[in-house]
């Protein structure tokens, strides 16, 4: 028997009543005023993390509840379920075991087959990076992939840019478009270029075009020899080996069916982090994430990190009705990480059905969004201050920063750590602001230099008004490093499984994506015939003017 809906149980109930009794009409700068402890008692400490809750909409009743529909929902055993192998991505029949990934050896269902594979690729790894400096020596990686298989080393590569190898450089190509691959095609040196083919079936449409690109591209550039080169040049992450074999490719790293694309840099999709970084740190990175998975398991559900964040995500989706979440990371490294959280959370949970195949009828996922702050700042910042939706904020700072093994100047040091200052500054302001806000009576009382003078001072007073009351998390980390960038992926992993689980959906498949691709296929050979036949009318107007 399934678990009970989080809209069938008791707990939901009770947190409608609440909801309408205290928490619709909850302010913040009261919360404060009134309890001085705020702080301190909402805030949750994780492997790596310190996590500051008290700038949300909630209280000490609200997560009570939070916590019973939890129970309720059955998510400690299902939890438990998940952990031992058991197939909880129901529509496929599979496990969900992308935390075995990152278990020490024994530690978790099929352990041998996971260690053998990474030890097997960090030998690898290792051995490219050892040439590196040597005449002839790789300097280039490529990676060649998309969503699951793209977006994980694509976010993390740059945020541990400290430990990149000095004489590495890496590039990503995913989308289906020239554009993207040729710009990185012509930086390359033909003799010095790894490129590697992500790809579980080696058959996906954008990944196996862009590889074809870049195998004619190797053919034409190497020069004498280049079939013969093709096997040392080209990896592959996939489990089709004789598929990768007729492509040339003799080295490849595999994974299993209960590794989902979305939670896979973990497997040998973690090639280019690996070759990038170098065995230790990746070990680091897996050890940080395997640090957050006993959290997640073993945390009594009050103080469990990723399970309060994702049942705060339920109370402000389907409470307040809130239908996105922006991501401020205070940390260039982390410039990809939105985009990387867009595909985690909305491909699992963006469904619309439950586990039975029946209606939802609660939201599901909220669209998450981001940019690195301080670049938000200047970009949408407006809108969350002043706009007509409230939007919750996600802030991530990191206290001290890391620039990597290269020496630098003292006077250098000097301004980078007067920078430093100033992005925690910016990123605290911008919570604080967007908290307490501007009555119109304060902006009265300012001086508005840049204001029209034509216009009188209560009409600029309510143009500089702020409704504050407008809620944020942040998350703390003491230094991006291999093990606390770990944590904090881990963290956002169950997160969305823990919202998942309440809503009833199944966080693990992704028909949706799939609708496109088959009518994709479909609408191929038509560009060369023409036929439109079948062709709802703007369709086949779009690709008759296409055909030119």
């Amino acid at each position: 028997m399934l678990a009970p809906r989080c809209d069938l149980t008791p707990a939901w109930s009770a947190l409608t009543a609440h909801f309408e009794q205290a928490g619709r009409g909850l302010d913040l700068r009261e919360a404060f005023a009134q309890d001085p402890g705020r702080a301190e008692a909402l805030t949750l400490t994780a492997p790596e993390i310190r996590a500051d809750l008290s700038k949300n909409l909630w209280d000490a009743t609200s997560r009570g509840l939070l916590a019973q529909l939890a129970r309720d929902c059955q998510l400690e055993p299902r939890r438990a379920a998940m952990l031992a192998g058991e197939p909880v991505n129901t529509t496929e029949g599979r496990a969900v075991l992308h935390t075995a990934l990152r278990a020490p050896q024994g530690a978790a269902p099929f352990s041998d087959e996971v260690h053998e594979v990474l030890d097997r690729m960090l030998t690898f790894v290792e051995a490219v990076r050892a040439g590196v400096g040597e005449p002839g020596g790789i300097r280039h990686i490529v990676n060649i992939g998309i969503g699951g298989s793209d977006l994980g080393p694509q976010m993390v590569v740059p945020a541990l840019d400290g430990w990149v190898h000095p004489q590495l450089q890496c590039h990503f190509v995913s989308n289906v478009d020239g554009h993207d691959i040729v710009p990185v095609l012509r930086r390359l040196d033909a003799r010095r270029t790894l490129f590697i083919v992500a790809s579980k079936t080696f058959t996906t449409q954008e990944t196996m075009a862009n590889a074809e690109v870049a195998r004619a591209w190797f053919l034409a550039s190497y020069g004498e020899g280049a079939e013969a080169a093709i096997g040392r040049h080209f990896v592959a992450t996939t489990t089709n080996v004789e598929a990768a074999a007729r492509f040339g490719i003799h080295t490849t790293f595999g994974f299993w069916d209960w590794v989902g694309g979305r939670y896979s840099l973990w497997s040998a999709i973690g090639l280019p982090i690996a070759l990038a970084v170098g065995a230790e740190a990746f070990r680091e990175l897996l050890a940080g994430a395997h640090a957050m998975d006993r959290h997640f398991a073993e945390a009594p559900l009050e103080a469990n990190l990723p399970v309060q964040l994702g049942l705060l995500d339920v109370w402000y989706r389907n409470f307040h009705r809130f239908t996105s979440r922006s991501v401020a990371p205070y940390h260039q490294g982390l410039r990809r990480l939105p985009a990387y959280l867009q595909q985690l959370e909305m491909e699992s949970n963006g469904k619309c059905v439950d586990l039975e195949g029946q209606p939802l009828p609660c939201g599901s996922s909220p669209v998450v969004w981001g940019e690195a702050g301080t670049n938000g700042q200047h970009a949408y910042f407006q809108m969350l201050h002043q706009g007509t939706d409230v939007i919750p904020v996600e802030f991530i700072a990191v206290r001290q920063a890391e620039y990597g093994p290269a020496a630098l100047p003292e006077v250098v040091k000097a301004a980078l750590a007067d920078q430093h200052i100033k992005l925690l500054s910016n990123c605290l302001a911008q919570s604080q602001a967007l908290m307490l806000g501007k009555t119109t009576e304060e902006a009265l009382a300012e001086k508005a230099p840049t204001a029209s003078k034509s216009l009188g001072a209560l009409t600029v007073a309510r143009h500089r008004t702020f409704p504050g009351n407008r809620p944020s998390s942040t998350l703390l980390l003491e230094r991006l490093t291999p093990r606390s960038l770990g944590a904090l992926i881990a963290l956002y992993e169950h997160r969305v499984w823990t919202s998942g689980a309440l809503w009833g959906i199944n966080s693990f498949d992704q028909w949706g994506v799939e609708l496109g691709k088959a009518l994709c296929s479909q609408l191929l050979p038509r560009f060369a015939s023409g036929d439109t036949t079948g062709l709802d009318g703007s369709t086949a107007a779009l690709l008759t003017r296409l055909r030119g």
